[in-house]
């Protein structure tokens, strides 16, 4: 198979790059999995069958690349809190003047809520939600990524939300 290996880079930078920040929630660790996964995709591009788009290929490349990094430091660095992270740019809250010091701090604590939540989540709805959320990802493509359908994944989401909202509305009692 031959194609524009600079082309695809264009195309597929950003959504891989987005989709390994949000299971890494580190700029510069998803940007060397992304050049990574690109690179490997090269090297394995006769390997590309053509049963899931490109842009699925590609984001299960990340994945593994993820995993693969996570599991090298767990080897090799103790666990990190991460108590001293405020989240930005992982979740979006809804809008706000933002200019309130109150509502900036309280913004920033639901940021926090969601993100120890999401990291609780119970799999595949934790990866679901992700590839949905912060990888821009469409149900078919998740649900090719599963091997499932575009339903499957359009009600994992669902329940993932209805999993995270009953968790923030437990916590505001």
């Amino acid at each position: 198979m031959l194609m524009d290996i600079e082309k695809l880079y264009r195309e597929y930078f950003t959504p891989v790059y987005r989709y390994a920040l949000s299971l890494v929630h580190d700029p510069d660790l998803a940007e060397e999995i992304t050049q990574e996964t690109f690179f490997r995709a090269l090297r394995k591009i006769n390997d590309y069958r053509g049963e899931a788009s490109l842009k699925v290929w590609l984001c299960q490349i990340a994945k593994n690349l993820c995993f693969d990094t996570a599991k090298r430091q767990s080897r090799t660095t103790p666990l990190a809190t991460r108590e001293d992270d405020d989240g930005a740019g992982y979740y979006e809250l809804p809008a706000g003047s933002g200019s309130d010091p109150e509502e900036q701090l309280l913004r920033k604590q639901t940021a926090m809520k969601i993100h120890r939540i999401l990291h609780d989540l119970k799999e595949p709805y934790k990866e679901v939600f992700q590839l949905r959320t912060f990888g821009d990802l469409s149900f078919a493509e998740i649900g090719e990524l599963f091997g499932k359908s575009e339903s499957w994944a359009r009600v994992t989401y669902y329940r993932s939300r209805m999993m995270i909202k009953e968790e923030l509305d437990e916590d505001s009692l």
